[in-house]
């Protein structure tokens, strides 16, 4: 299991406002997540902001109107594709997974159109599973972002999503470039040999390794800084597009990062690690926290026990009888007695995420440092 169920849509307020629904989630954490095009969070929906049960809707920057009646609120996108991540707190109890079901079975998006003031209800669980978008002989990752074909679709982008203030400069520079390549084949080949090194000796080596992005968070670790708030901090958008796009803002969920254990080696499976946290001192949160392993890929390592992260949604972490926390990381089980606070990696490279949901002020401001990842002899 994961942290918790999450849910994804994509949506064009041009074509029309947008109702969605939340559902009363009581004492359970939950946010709805809106990003813009640029995957800048937009709203402040959820329980760190005491948001109250109601029809929330969603409209684009050009519309115009007044609150319609039943409506508790109106959000403006800055951009008209927007995506919603609904993201619920669950624990890995089988009697949390159903009870869960009611609630999720509430979140729905509609056209404002369809608004009659009544929750709509939908059986999440009785859809149909999506087809890969990937052979099943499919070794690497499907590169959703062709860097061959970046500077084709760009325009039409660009033309979609428009500039911030301050950007215009740079979006008349760009647009002179690709107006010069439409007409010089040169221009347009050097565009595309640029993409491509771009992704191989830019993005893939250096954005992608963690200790270049954010701030240090102390043993090691690294922690985002404006992470669904980007703006123009390309390089950190970037990154987080490529390994895990859609972070929630920093007082939703505070994300900490290490590919290394704190001698700064590389995370390998043929290792076991081990991370402590003395009594009282696993992170400080008013929401759960949890550590996440994935793979070179930024995935999660498929398992035996089917188990991608460990935190407070585990009720059978075993703690040490002086009250301390210790969680291992490795490809090798820790030993049957030490297999509830195991973390299954794989062989190869990989790395740890801490993500502290509805922080407290201590992760915020980095008086709470994350634990060392120790390699166990």
């Amino acid at each position: 299991m994961s942290d918790g169920w999450s849910g994804v849509g994509f949506f064009a307020p041009d074509k029309g406002p947008i109702v969605f629904q939340v559902p009363a989630f009581g004492d359970r954490l939950w946010v709805c997540a809106l990003y813009d095009a640029r995957t800048d969070e937009f709203s402040e929906i959820g329980k760190v902001y005491g948001t109250k049960p109601g029809f929330y809707l969603m409209v684009g920057p050009d519309w115009k109107g007044e609150k319609p009646a039943g409506i508790t609120a109106v959000v403006r996108s800055s951009t008209n594709l927007v995506f919603g991540v609904p993201r619920v707190f669950m624990d890995d109890t089988p009697e949390d997974q159903v009870a869960i079901q009611a609630l999720i079975n509430q979140i729905n998006f509609y056209p404002l159109s369809e608004f009659d003031g009544m929750m709509k209800i939908q059986d999440w669980s009785k859809l149909p599973q999506a087809p890969a978008f990937w052979p099943a002989d499919q070794k690497a990752e499907i590169q959703y972002v062709n860097p061959e074909t970046f500077f084709d679709e760009l325009p039409a982008v660009m033309k979609q999503v428009p500039p911030m203030p301050g950007e215009e400069g740079l979006y008349n520079w760009i647009g002179t470039v690709l107006d010069a390549a439409a007409k010089d084949p040169e221009i347009k080949k050097t565009l595309r040999e640029t993409a491509i090194a771009t992704v191989e000796e830019m993005i893939m080596p250096v954005l992608l390794q963690w200790h270049y992005n954010g701030r240090p968070a102390g043993n090691g670790w690294n922690s985002p800084v404006n992470n669904a708030n980007w703006g123009t901090d390309y390089l950190n958008r970037t990154a987080t597009a490529r390994s895990n796009m859609f972070d929630n803002r920093p007082e939703e969920t505070n994300y900490i990062y290490t590919d290394t254990d704190n001698q700064g080696t590389q995370l390998n499976g043929q290792y076991t690690y081990s991370i402590t946290s003395s009594k009282g001192q696993t992170p400080p949160v008013k929401g759960f926290w949890s550590l996440t392993l994935y793979d070179d890929y930024h995935f999660f390592h498929a398992n035996a026990l089917n188990r991608f992260s460990l935190g407070t949604k585990n009720k059978d972490l075993k703690y040490n009888a002086d009250g301390s926390l210790t969680v291992y990381v490795g490809s090798k089980s820790p030993g049957k007695s030490r297999e509830s606070n195991w973390l299954p990696a794989p062989k190869g490279t990989s790395s740890v995420y801490i993500r502290c949901y509805w922080a407290e002020q201590a992760v915020l401001d980095g008086t709470w440092q994350p634990l060392q990842v120790e390699k166990v002899n």
